[in-house]
């Protein structure tokens, strides 16, 4: 225990240090604590991993909240508390993946000020890093986090872990497709799903320029097409047929098999904030069948399938700035 204080100290000394401070107070270093997430004052955080050990993780930033809420598997593993960007710099709310990754991260913008476990969400400067917690929104567009909970998270994300900021966060659902990403396959077929996944597992160790690309799939009914990413690049373009309801601001991570229901397993979250919940229901889209086994080709636990009723408008993602901001 003495041996932990003192590592901690070290830590905190190199941060002050590196950052100017005369002191650093409690919501800058964090505090792990067991409370209601409600009652989590600034700095405080609860980090609970054992609830879920594996799967694929995806952080969902709650800006009325001011917290950060962690799931992998669908299971919500931990909450912290956050500063997003203050009036005139606001967080841009959307869908986007973890770009880039750096542990001793210092600002290129921000007179070279530190940003510890810094996960890149965007080229242009939005990032979750370590930083000052006054309890309200003070930053200029990235969101902070108390630096004991970022160097915790910074452990559990990988290049294309998706980051939903929404103007309120909603819990993830459970969702089982009968088929394989749009394709209503046969019962018989579901090996052959199996076959095309099993080399592809979930991309923890992967890099962008990785033998295994991180694929999203965008779904557009303002255009009425799917597109195809691989890390940057768009690969592949086809048509978008559903049941003309407006598809809704949702991204979909896919798990994987569900040997129960011979489909695929997905968590569902709502990415704007929107009082009126849709229905997580992947089979309320779909596509031509040759369209579906290039999807399936592309295809790999942990990949992201985003819904919008957004053009597919490429201001709204800059080379590796992904995806959908709304």
């Amino acid at each position: 225990m003495g041996q932990d204080r003192k590592l901690r100290r070290r830590e905190l000394a190199a941060l002050a240090g590196a950052a100017g401070l005369a002191f650093l107070a409690g919501p800058l270093a964090g505090q792990h604590v067991f409370k209601e997430v409600n009652a989590l004052q600034p700095g405080e955080f609860t980090w609970h991993p054992e609830r879920q050990p594996d799967g694929p993780v995806s952080v969902v930033v709650s800006l009325d909240e001011q917290r950060v809420h962690v799931y992998r598997n669908g299971v919500r593993i931990a909450v912290s508390t956050c500063s997003s960007g203050k009036p005139g710099h606001e967080t841009p709310t959307g869908v986007f993946v973890v770009l880039q990754k750096d542990r001793d991260h210092r600002s290129s913008t921000y007179n070279n000020a530190p940003m510890p476990n810094m996960n890149r969400l965007t080229w242009g400067g939005i990032a979750l890093h370590a930083g000052n917690l006054p309890g309200y929104p003070a930053s200029h567009g990235c969101v902070r986090l108390p630096l004991k909970f970022s160097a915790l998270l910074f452990e559990v994300t990988h290049l294309g872990t998706p980051v939903i900021i929404a103007a309120s966060g909603s819990a993830p659902d459970s969702v089982v497709h009968p088929g394989f990403i749009l394709g209503n396959y046969e019962e018989t077929e579901f090996e052959k799903v199996l076959e095309t996944l099993t080399p592809r597992q979930h991309p923890s160790d992967w890099n962008m320029e990785g033998t295994y690309p991180i694929t999203s799939i965008v779904a557009s009914s303002h255009d009425e097409r799917i597109i195809i990413l691989e890390n940057d690049r768009q690969v592949a373009e086809g048509p978008l047929t559903w049941d003309g309801k407006p598809l809704g601001p949702h991204v979909y991570v896919l798990h994987g098999p569900d040997d129960g229901s011979r489909g695929m397993r997905w968590q569902a979250l709502t990415y704007d904030g929107s009082a009126e919940q849709a229905d997580h229901d992947l089979t309320r889209v779909g596509t031509e069948k040759a369209f579906a086994e290039v999807i399936a080709s592309h295809s790999h636990p942990g990949m992201i399938f985003v819904f919008t009723d957004l053009p597919l408008h490429p201001d709204r993602r800059s080379g590796r700035d992904f995806v959908i901001m709304s």
